[in-house]
């Protein structure tokens, strides 16, 4: 008869099966207390959103940093638009000169409320650029449009911001489009 061997390795398989499971279990005699010390301690629960969003807002941006301008990035600062400055789907970008000379306070409202302090950094393009290292941030302004993108994140902040200068220069280019670098040259005269 063959089905003895399939029986008695089907008994041992359950058997190996339950033994990790009896010696998990200790006798209560074997239970080692734990010092005082080593008690779960109750975590607090985190802020409401509202509540940190306030604070966020309150605690001043670290205006302390060891750049030291340039003149031709001092120069830079000049032509930098201040003010409130609208975006695309609602958002808007407020710049604000800095209590130091060509540096600016950046604030932008969505996707939530963040600041930056940034200072103006020489492009080889001419494109307008200010930096705020520590948290990553860069604002771009081009003649047409500006925005803020996250270094951190890689991706756009805020997009297709325009001061009156620049909707009047895009309204321009609309108009009169500039010659695509693709297209040939103009022959000479």
């Amino acid at each position: 008869m063959k089905p003895l061997p399939l029986l008695v390795s089907l008994v041992s398989l359950s058997a190996l099966a339950l033994a990790p499971a009896a010696l998990a279990q200790a006798p209560a005699s074997q239970a080692v207390a734990k010092p005082a010390s080593q008690t779960p301690t109750q975590k607090r629960a985190p802020l409401a959103r509202s509540a940190a969003k306030a604070v966020e807002e309150a605690t001043p941006i670290d205006e302390d940093t060891d750049v030291s301008l340039s003149d031709a990035e001092l120069a830079v600062a000049q032509r930098v638009y201040v003010g409130n400055i609208p975006c695309e789907l609602g958002n808007a970008v407020q710049v604000t000169p800095a209590k130091r000379q060509g540096f600016f306070i950046l604030q932008v409202d969505k996707p939530r409320k963040a600041r930056y302090f940034m200072h103006p950094v020489e492009s080889r393009t001419g494109a307008i650029r200010l930096e705020d290292p520590k948290r990553g941030a860069l604002w771009l302004q081009l003649g047409n449009k500006s925005m803020l993108m996250s270094q951190k994140l890689g991706l756009r902040v805020a997009d297709e911001c325009m001061s009156p200068e620049q909707v009047t220069l895009a309204d321009e280019m609309k108009r009169n489009p500039p010659r695509s670098i693709l297209e040939p040259a103009e022959p000479h005269r």
